[in-house]
């Protein structure tokens, strides 16, 4: 009787082993192109894409949309010739999050509409906004604009920003609630919240991410106390000091940005 010959191959099972291994590991990982976006200054769109979103997509890059100079003068509108050249780079990235300024918006929107088709490049659109009524009318604004563009609803979503953990988020937020149970246009959960601390204001001007300075390995306390010893510098010790609080607000703050993303982004 002839012996049937085994197929298994040890080099193939390892290989199919390994692509099945990547598969898996690609569909974990979070890979998407997000704009955020408000018609609304002030509600934090620059917070969100460098703190909530950046950091927890793979190698994300963040796009400024800005009418702003180098030299500090206005650029005027947002020209077609930028729009094409945002579209050629989100199509040689996997992730990245577009952070649409204010002054910029409505022509942003506008050259959508003339670039059929175009917001299909994003897989979200993240809109911040704040209790104050007049950012959460601009915001209704700029939730209408998004839908007539032919977004979907689960495309669209609200992180509620800067909120007082002491107040009632479905009342100071009335506006918004009461126009999305009329049009279920776009996405809204209260647990997306964003609440108010001061690492918001403290990091301005430092180069790095909330996850950044979480993440910084150095013992901020033993460097102070090493400072004090050898009498180092003012500015030196006042450095050090910062970054002992900030520290410290960034490992509570970084689980709560978790928490929201994993709430907002699928």
């Amino acid at each position: 009787m002839t012996r049937r010959r085994s197929n298994s191959n040890p080099n193939a099972t390892r290989v199919r082993d390994s692509v099945a291994a990547a598969l898996i590991d690609q569909q974990e990982r979070h890979t998407m192109k997000i704009a955020v976006i408000n018609f609304s200054g002030n509600v934090g769109k620059s917070t969100v894409a460098q703190h909530l979103l950046a950091p927890r997509l793979d190698n994300a890059a963040i796009i400024p949309i800005e009418s702003i100079n180098s030299d500090g003068t206005e650029a005027g509108t947002l020209r077609g010739s930028q729009f094409d050249e945002l579209q050629d780079q989100l199509m040689t990235l996997e992730n990245a999050v577009v952070d649409i300024g204010a002054s910029n918006v409505e022509d942003f929107v506008g050259l959508m509409q003339s670039y059929d088709g175009s917001h299909k490049d994003f897989d979200l659109f993240i809109v911040p906004t704040v209790p104050a009524a007049k950012q959460q009318v601009d915001t209704i604004a700029t939730l209408r604009a998004l839908s007539e563009l032919g977004v979907s609803a689960s495309k669209i979503r609200v992180v509620l920003n800067m909120v007082d953990p002491k107040q009632d988020i479905a009342r100071i937020f009335a506006k918004l609630f009461d126009f999305h149970a009329r049009t279920s246009t776009f996405w809204l959960d209260r647990h997306a919240v964003i609440y108010q601390n001061p690492i918001f204001e403290k990091i301005k001007g430092f180069d790095k991410s909330i996850a950044e300075i979480k993440d910084d390995p150095r013992d901020y306390v033993a460097l102070n106390a090493q400072a004090l010893d050898t009498g180092a510098p003012e500015n030196e010790k006042a450095y050090i000091r910062q970054m002992v609080a900030l520290k410290r607000l960034a490992s509570r703050v970084t689980t709560d940005l978790d928490a929201v993303f994993k709430v907002m982004v699928p």
